[in-house]
């Protein structure tokens, strides 16, 4: 491979993405799947955003968080879902060299914001059950804003990382990725050049990135379930863990799909099991976000009714 990638001095100008199916009959039944997916995913997350903006009950650093989480899975879905609807639409599955990075690059910078911003929660619900005298200094408009402004200049420098790295690789043949987007795993695949390197920075930034942050989530949940259990009142621990509970299932998704798609990096061949996890990061998980810190949450219940039959919110 490599010896031929010397001789070949044309580099590959665009990739062929195969897409969740190959039987072009199936094309119109995942397109329309695919496009509700994306009207519930992004009209879901819109719901939230303009309910909390409205609703004067949810403007708490909680909901601060919720309401650019909603933003960044607005995002997310829509780096990936409308330019394979595009492909399936037109009947054409190229993509360019450039246009694939970017994706890699957008993607990986929002999922990153993602993980930083359920980090910013976990640590809200621990300043709020176990340390509620100094809550309000301590989560503070100021470090609400630093607290995300610090989750998109970590995550910007870590999907800048990423697509530089991989730029610098050798793509000579051959460019059909057995995926629906462009990601790390499928391209280090195809490429003619080690990928050693990339790897191992992959496994390095994704320890700090994803690593750090878990373990600052499952610390903050410990102090928070020990402090919850000490409550006396049954009323008040289902109260407080309901608050939780959400959020936790938020956190499972997403790091549960996260380490299956990016852990098995020496796997001699990718199958269409990344396709399926493929389908959980990029449009199931912005999909339940909503549905998830909606279900159990009446204040939010309420907000989003008044928003969608035009009601003034309630002083």
């Amino acid at each position: 491979m490599k010896s031929n990638c010397e001789y070949n001095i044309t580099a590959i100008g665009e990739f062929i993405l195969l897409g969740l199916v190959e039987t072009q009959e199936l094309w119109s039944v995942v397109f329309v799947i695919l496009l509700l997916a994306y009207l519930v995913t992004v009209g879901g997350n819109l719901s939230i955003l303009a309910a909390i903006l409205v609703e004067p009950k949810l403007h708490t650093p909680m909901y601060f968080f919720l309401g650019n989480l909603s933003m960044v899975d607005v995002g997310c879905i829509t780096v990936t879902v409308p330019s394979m609807l595009a492909r399936l639409l037109s009947h054409k599955r190229t993509v360019p060299y450039g246009a694939c990075l970017t994706q890699l690059f957008f993607f990986h910078l929002l999922v990153g914001v993602d993980c930083f911003l359920l980090t910013a929660m976990a640590y809200d619900r621990f300043l709020a059950i176990c340390r509620p005298l100094t809550y309000s200094t301590r989560m503070s408009q100021t470090v609400q804003r630093i607290l995300v402004a610090v989750s998109w200049a970590l995550a910007f420098t870590n999907a800048l990382t990423h697509t530089v790295a991989i730029s610098t690789l050798n793509f000579c043949g051959p460019n059909v990725i057995n995926h629906f987007y462009c990601d790390l795993p499928q391209l280090f695949q195809l490429s003619c050049s080690s990928t050693q390197l990339n790897e191992w920075l992959l496994f390095a930034v994704g320890f700090i990135m994803a690593g750090t942050p878990l373990a600052l989530i499952i610390t903050s949940y410990a102090h928070v379930t020990a402090a919850v259990l000490r409550i006396r009142s049954a009323e008040g621990r289902k109260k407080a863990f309901s608050t939780c509970g959400s959020h936790l299932t938020v956190v499972a998704i997403f790091y549960g799909s996260g380490i299956f798609n990016y852990m098995r990096l020496g796997s001699a061949k990718l199958s269409d099991k990344d396709k399926a996890v493929g389908i959980f990061n990029t449009v199931i998980n912005p999909m339940l976000n909503p549905i998830i810190y909606s279900l159990r949450n009446p204040d939010v219940q309420g907000a989003l009714w008044r928003v969608l039959l035009g009601r003034r919110p309630l002083a």
